[in-house]
């Protein structure tokens, strides 16, 4: 099949995403990425989603390495002055702020093209969890232990992420049908950023779709 403009499009974010992440531009290589998935999506190209989801992947560890590795951990229950973050770290962002400060205060990060895990926690349950919330095209909700001592470290930081990612890939019903997922994994995907498996069960389920009987008006990939 002849090569589109759009697939001609697609495969040049995904050249340079490869370059930038080549030469350790992680937010270059992420937003790359995150262009050609967005645009794979649109195509209806389930094969370059899929290979798309690897430098993306890719691109985020590498930037949440740079953010743990830093050994800040921070907290936040106001909003930052205009030079917030001036150096990579983890950030909790919690009560009376929301999750909404949190994805503004990760937009910024990216802005300044500063490494950040950004965590918000809601107001502890009766049996003393911290709900952690992540907002985007998807809301995702995990219940974790607070910090011992109330204060969290590095490791608390990369636990939440993980409880949020392992929350996300469980809001997916298995019993759909692999195109139906892709749906639901991609709005994921675009929402919480500091999950491994979750890019990896997008990328499988993209494989499976192309398997698939395409949809009416659906152009295969």
């Amino acid at each position: 099949m002849a090569k589109t403009k759009a697939a001609d499009r697609i495969d040049a974010m995904m050249e340079r995403a490869s370059a930038a992440l080549e030469a350790t531009d992680y937010f270059t290589a992420e937003a790359e990425a995150a262009a050609a998935l967005e645009a794979a999506h649109r195509a209806g190209d389930d094969d370059r989603m899929a290979r798309i989801l690897m430098p993306l992947e890719e691109a985020r560890r590498q930037k949440r390495l740079l953010a743990a590795d830093a050994g800040v951990a921070g907290r936040l229950c106001e909003l930052p002055g205009p030079d917030w973050p001036d150096r990579p770290g983890c950030w909790l962002v919690e009560p009376p702020l929301v999750g909404a400060d949190a994805r503004e205060l990760r937009r910024q990060a990216d802005e300044r093209r500063v490494p950040t895990i950004v965590i918000c926690r809601e107001p502890a349950t009766d049996a003393g969890l911290w709900p952690v919330v992540v907002i985007g095209l998807k809301t995702v909700r995990a219940y974790v232990d607070p910090p011992e001592g109330g204060a969290p470290d590095t490791p608390w930081f990369l636990d939440a992420a993980e409880a949020l990612g392992e929350a996300a890939i469980d809001t997916v019903d298995p019993a759909r049908s692999a195109r139906a997922r892709v749906e639901d994994l991609i709005a994921l995907v675009q929402t919480l950023r500091d999950h491994d498996r979750l890019h990896q069960a997008l990328a499988q389920t993209c494989r499976e779709a192309m398997r698939e009987p395409a949809e009416p008006g659906r152009r295969a990939g």
